[in-house]
């Protein structure tokens, strides 16, 4: 039974009066984003088109390229606590195995909530076409692995500055996740479960594609 950490605490009129506004927020610009291009659009077409003011804008996000990323850090953010609640013995690999597939029905109702699923994949598919998004997405992604990494070192009880393994872990962990977004992104099944399918399937090849040979038989993709 997969363990789930409780639930935010419900809120109240005026905190979701400012969820809804932030999530307008969100969704309104990431369609601009997406419809007009990162850089054609400007803060004031997002402020309009919500009706709030700049300050308002400010408020919730610094720049655009926080609001960019919003809902994907949320994603992330979901993983690493999922990852977090993992059984301690579970192996580092088959816990963020476990976490990132485990998470996805929570996922998928932080996305949902916030925009439509094609927006995400939309949404995805220009911070990766957008140079100065995808070096902002690169640092960004670092910085999640190097968390991650910390935290499997907790995990198991290792100096993660004099064990080089949780880094290595992470880091062939998070290029199948990588690869994994890309082909997801540019296949014919834009849905959550299909990113989850095939999330698993990549996963699965893990163990296989770091064998000593690949002569031979092996297990389909």
């Amino acid at each position: 039974m997969t363990v789930r950490a409780p639930g935010p605490p419900a809120l109240g009129l005026r905190e979701r009066k400012k969820q809804r506004t932030r999530d307008a927020l969100i969704r309104v610009a990431l369609e601009l984003f997406t419809e007009q291009g990162y850089e054609r659009t400007t803060v004031d077409e997002i402020v309009d088109a919500v009706e709030v003011s700049q300050r308002t804008f400010f408020r919730y996000f610094s720049s655009k390229e926080e609001v960019a990323f919003a809902v994907q850090r949320m994603v992330e953010e979901e993983f690493v606590r999922s990852l977090a609640l993992r059984p301690p013995e579970e192996g580092p690999l088959d816990a963020m195995r476990n976490a990132v597939l485990g998470s996805w029905d929570s996922v998928g109702e932080v996305i949902d909530r916030i925009v439509p699923v094609d927006l995400y994949l939309r949404t995805f598919l220009m911070i990766e076409s957008t140079p100065a998004l995808l070096a902002v997405h690169l640092r960004l992604s670092s910085e999640m692995e190097e968390g991650v990494a910390r935290l499997l070192a907790e995990r198991e009880g290792l100096d993660v500055d004099a064990d080089p393994r949780p880094r290595i872990a992470v880091a062939a962990f998070c290029g199948v996740m990588r690869v994994t977004g890309q082909i997801w992104g540019k296949g014919t099944d834009p849905t959550l479960e299909g990113i989850r399918n095939l999330t698993e399937r990549y996963l699965d090849q893990l163990g296989p594609a770091l064998a000593p040979h690949w002569r031979g038989p092996r297990t389909g993709v």
